[in-house]
């Protein structure tokens, strides 16, 4: 099916987002403006090329970035190894390329998102499944949780549900470079996107859920400072954040799954799938239950595009102290 227009989907009524707090801003070195200004000059001739060759460009620079330059290399073929440990070595290879080609594409698009419009956006996505579920759970007027993971084009899947005239909150992780990060977040917003820092998430996502917003996570990264739980990722126990079963919990809003993936024409498949919030009077195993549903329906779709997920990452980098010798994290 053919993406519908904004316009289309007036039925849902749109809340006002609400007023960003100022943060202090982290004063850019040297390096970082190196850093910056080559990175806009790449883009900024990106853009006078057409999608598709900026596209491929991206590619090509993501297989760099695999050989000869090995960037995490070992990293990523260890854990499509431990993932999947029915391929042979010349398929992990095979595959840990193509997470690279992948990764450089969806940097580029990602950067280029602006540049399509909302429009445009739209007409790059090819097929949409289940979004009579975001429409039913916005129509009730109490806001919406959305899920998602570090699959396909995770900045194209917040970008889209914006396009469609959903008030959203995408709770961001600040980056290394605050020149680059302040552009990427303008760019998130050029879109229709309203950024939060994760720093800032547990005030303000009360505050938009009561308002009627969705609140989006990427929460398939577990990190120090965030509370998390352990659930199972292809078997072995993966630190994970607990914020978006919390808040759908204690507001008696559903989690809505959604994952944006590239098809070999280079359109997108946008999947939406709902995952209710049940209640047992034990909060801690409730959120655990969540976090648990949600991660396997990650897993199910990684395991149906491997080379889109994003392997780069570290995902078994921190588990629990009695976790087994054959369980534990395969690239340390």
């Amino acid at each position: 099916m053919t993406a519908p227009t904004a316009h289309e989907n007036s039925g849902i009524a749109k809340a006002a987002p609400p007023k960003k707090p100022d943060r202090p801003v982290r004063k850019p070195t040297l390096a970082h403006r190196a850093e910056y200004y080559t990175m806009r000059a790449t883009i900024s001739a990106l853009r006078a090329m057409s999608w598709d060759a900026a596209c491929s460009f991206g590619e090509k620079l993501g297989e760099l970035g695999y050989r000869p330059l090995g960037i995490r290399k070992r990293v990523v073929e260890r854990q499509i190894a431990a993932a999947f440990p029915d391929l042979s070595p010349e398929a992990v290879v095979n595959l840990a390329r193509e997470s690279y080609r992948h990764l450089g594409r969806t940097f580029i698009e990602a950067a280029l998102l602006d540049k399509l419009g909302k429009n445009g956006l739209q007409e790059l996505v090819e097929t949409v499944e289940g979004w009579e579920e975001v429409e039913d759970v916005m129509s009730k007027g109490k806001g919406a949780v959305m899920v998602t993971g570090h699959i396909g084009n995770w900045e194209l899947a917040g970008a889209y549900v914006a396009a469609r005239g959903i008030p959203l909150d995408a709770i961001v992780r600040g980056m290394a470079n605050p020149l680059f990060d302040a552009w990427i977040n303008h760019t998130r917003e050029e879109i229709g996107m309203t950024v939060v820092h994760d720093s800032e998430a547990v005030r303000r996502t009360p505050r938009s859920l009561r308002a009627g917003r969705a609140v989006a996570f990427v929460a398939d990264q577990g990190v120090m400072g965030l509370a998390s739980t352990f659930v199972p990722f292809f078997g072995r126990p993966a630190k994970t954040p607990r914020g978006a079963a919390v808040f759908a919990l204690r507001f008696e809003v559903p989690v809505i799954f959604v994952v944006a993936l590239r098809k070999p024409n280079g359109r997108y498949r946008i999947v939406v799938e709902r995952i209710e919030a049940r209640r047992t009077g034990d909060m801690d195993r409730d959120v655990d239950a969540i976090v648990t549903t949600f991660t396997e329906h990650l897993e199910k779709w990684v395991r149906a595009v491997p080379a889109q997920y994003f392997w780069q990452h570290r995902r078994w980098k921190r588990q629990p102290p009695d976790t087994p010798p054959e369980l534990r994290d395969p690239a340390a």
